[in-house]
């Protein structure tokens, strides 16, 4: 009996199992919210590799020039589009919806690029109509511009030279957004032309066609908005640009800002045209996590991975992320020049909730257009006559005929490295 008192003495008692137990797993909650935390934060800035087919092929009907594809929010929306297919082999140039049911949907089929376009197949719907200048049958030169990590090719493409045979001083510098090339910004030149500005179509790091950063990582805007200020300058020192218009999309739109607030060349900008843009990197970040189902610990720990000074490398980063110098909202009143502001209330990747409050915030300078059922950065797609419309109206106001850039205003956020 001794004996077995004893031994009944040596084992541990049940609550220190319990708190054991417990204290392992939330250990074992940590490290699994750090690393679904990492997961996020590195999808954030790195780009990808690769998109998903999500739109189903059915039918292809090369007689009456329509096909037909599974019922999807893109597939159903109005407008012309581009049809990326096969993983990226091919592409198609889709017109309006024919006809719906249930679930399909028969569009126009007004072109295929390249590839070979058969049912059976998925492809993925984009922006992108036009593909290279040629597409829009205008002349066009390819040039570099000379950026902090190398050169960088653009498009160029001259507006008609005025009355008197003299060529035109007023530039727009078109931008891009995540993820694709400027290709995406071919469907605006059209408008600019018209208005008498002449097009430079830049590239930005780590987009695929400009140099890589070091990390090879996306910083936001925080330092793409360097590329945007080399084709400011470019169209400064080559060309003679006396007035430029800035016009960034999604991401691209962040860039533009950063530059417009930031560049000692920012004096030259006479206004600045976004659509669906990234006003505010935080509510864009907090949407995705949330569409993800992502736990909201998690997504405030993404964020502070990105912007931790001690952590942020983890991420692949070579720098840490300051969301508050991306807060367009927040540095509302540095900017100065007018913005033509375009966002649809069912946007689906960047909310307009910040694009609402910069206009709340600068009344004085934000043309601000709502619109909806456009989708994001979609709107000349859907409806290229307002699109076009809005543009030019608010083009012929812009005051014009700066004189040299001088220096900036003092304010200078250049990031530390970047060079």
């Amino acid at each position: 009996m001794a004996d077995s008192g004893r031994h009944a003495d040596r084992r541990s008692p049940w609550w220190s199992i319990v708190i054991f137990s417990v204290s392992s797993l939330m250990a074992m909650g940590g490290v699994i919210t750090a690393l679904v935390a990492l997961r996020v934060a590195r999808l954030v800035v790195t780009p990808p590799r690769s998109r998903t087919d999500d739109v189903p092929i059915l039918e292809v009907d090369a007689r009456a020039h329509t096909v037909t594809l599974g019922r999807t929010a893109d597939s159903a929306t109005p407008g012309r589009y581009g049809l990326w297919f096969s993983r990226d082999s091919g592409h198609a140039r889709l017109g309006d919806v024919a006809a719906e049911t249930e679930g399909t949907v028969t569009r126009e089929l007004l072109g295929v690029d390249f590839g070979e376009l058969l049912p059976g197949t998925r492809g993925r719907f984009s922006g992108w109509f036009f593909l290279t200048p040629r597409d829009l049958g205008v002349d066009h030169e390819s040039v570099s511009l000379v950026t902090t990590l190398g050169p960088a090719p653009a498009w160029v493409i001259l507006a008609e030279r005025d009355e008197h045979g003299t060529a035109r001083t007023a530039w727009a510098v078109l931008v891009h957004g995540r993820g694709v090339t400027r290709s995406e910004t071919l469907r605006c030149v059209g408008v600019f032309r018209e208005a008498g500005y002449n097009c430079l179509l830049v590239s930005w790091r780590n987009d695929g066609d400009a140099p890589a950063s070091d990390d090879r990582r996306y910083a936001l805007g925080a330092t793409e908005w360097l590329d945007v200020e080399a084709g400011i300058r470019y169209a400064h020192d080559e060309r003679g640009a006396t007035d430029v218009v800035l016009v960034g999309f999604s991401m691209g739109g962040a860039a533009v800002l950063q530059a417009a607030a930031n560049s000692e060349l920012a004096t030259l900008v006479r206004g600045i045209v976004l659509e669906s843009p990234v006003v505010d990197w935080a509510p864009t970040l907090l949407f995705h996590a949330r569409a993800m189902r992502v736990p909201r610990l998690v997504q405030r720990a993404a964020i502070a991975l990105l912007g931790s000074r001690s952590a942020h490398r983890i991420t692949g980063l070579r720098a840490a992320i300051d969301f508050r110098m991306l807060d367009f909202v927040l540095r509302s009143d540095e900017l100065t020049a007018p913005i033509l502001l375009m966002h649809s209330d069912d946007d689906g990747y960047v909310p307009p909730t910040a694009s609402r409050a910069l206009a709340y915030a600068r009344p004085d300078i934000v043309t601000f257009h709502r619109w909806r059922g456009a989708r994001h950065a979609r709107l000349w797609n859907y409806d290229p006559a307002r699109f076009t419309a809005q543009i030019g109206q608010w083009l012929a106001t812009l005051p014009m005929g700066g004189g040299p850039a001088t220096s900036h205003t003092g304010r200078s956020h250049r990031p530390s490295g970047a060079d």
